[in-house]
């Protein structure tokens, strides 16, 4: 069975780093667009960053210049590392795939994505 699995979450105080990881089971990352949203306390779930098969990224204004998405396709695992982490960051992080090459202009969409993990909860304290 496909599953998607995050780690790497936990609790920093702000202006400090994390990187998440997300490790696919059964997934060829190649042929795959991917993306990290994220879910705050009573908030909608979010975009934050996406990748296309060929490696091209896209990133909400929120969080452009502060993360960085990438993959390695050999390891199966999508990346995101996040810096100058602030408060308004706290969230449960998600990774999500759907099997196409281009993430597009629907990329933070939640719809838009076939397979999601569990999540992982970030928590940064000011």
């Amino acid at each position: 069975q496909d599953q998607l699995k995050e780690s790497g979450g936990g609790s920093v105080q702000a202006g400090g780093s994390l990187r998440l990881s997300c490790a696919g089971s059964g997934y060829r990352y190649t042929d795959y667009c991917m993306a990290w949203f994220r879910q705050a306390p009573g908030k909608e779930r979010e975009g934050v960053a996406a990748i296309d098969m060929d490696g091209s990224t896209t990133y909400a204004e929120s969080v452009q210049d502060r993360f960085t998405i990438s993959k390695d396709t050999a390891a199966n695992t999508l990346y995101l590392q996040m810096r100058s982490l602030q408060p308004e960051d706290t969230a449960i992080y998600y990774c999500a795939a759907v099997s196409r090459y281009w993430c597009g202009g629907g990329w933070n969409s939640q719809s838009a994505y076939d397979d999601w993990g569990q999540g992982t909860q970030v928590t940064v304290s000011s």
